[in-house]
């Protein structure tokens, strides 16, 4: 029902019974109130606190009533007709395998893909040329030019070469 934007709508007592009312151009929404129980198919609450199928049609009401005889009238496709009435997934159904894995394995490597891109892209336009200082000559003139100052000679580096034979301690 449209109201007119200069009249508000009635409010009756009753249209406070749900959860949360809120009013957007005059019209009134309900959302749904999560305080009441609700149907979930998991393997670790295998009794939801209400069946599946909340409104029943007239062929479900019959079979419902025939339910309350003897179970060894019933035939095998009304029991699991009623099986269905009151969950929607069997143990198996649930328990059956999912093809999202190939999902999640896919978006991962995507993202795996796409970081790489980005560090190519990175090294090749962002960083400068490596500096001389990583150079292998450079690092054995370093390590000479340590071993001559005698650095750290207790624990450290120069303690790990032998001066008399000119080479690395064993």
């Amino acid at each position: 029902m449209q109201w007119s934007s200069k009249k508000k709508p009635p409010l009756s007592s009753d249209s406070f019974h749900c959860s949360v009312w809120a009013v957007l151009t005059w019209s009134v929404v309900k959302s749904e109130d999560y305080a009441l129980p609700s149907y979930v198919d998991r393997r670790d609450y295998p009794l939801p606190d209400v069946a599946h199928v909340k409104q029943l049609s007239a062929s479900q009401k019959a079979l419902k009533e025939k339910e309350k005889a003897d179970w060894s009238s019933l035939s095998r496709d009304e029991k699991v007709q009623l099986y269905r009435i009151q969950f929607n997934e069997s143990f198996a159904e649930m328990n059956r395998s999912t093809n999202e894995w190939k999902t999640v394995v896919g978006l991962a490597m995507f993202f795996i893909g796409f970081t790489a891109l980005v560090l190519i892209w990175e090294k090749h336009y962002v960083y400068g040329p490596i500096p001389h200082t990583f150079d292998h000559d450079w690092v054995a003139m370093q390590t000479k030019r340590l071993l001559d100052m005698k650095a750290n000679p207790i624990q450290g580096f120069s303690a790990k070469w032998d001066y008399d034979k000119n080479e690395w301690k064993k």
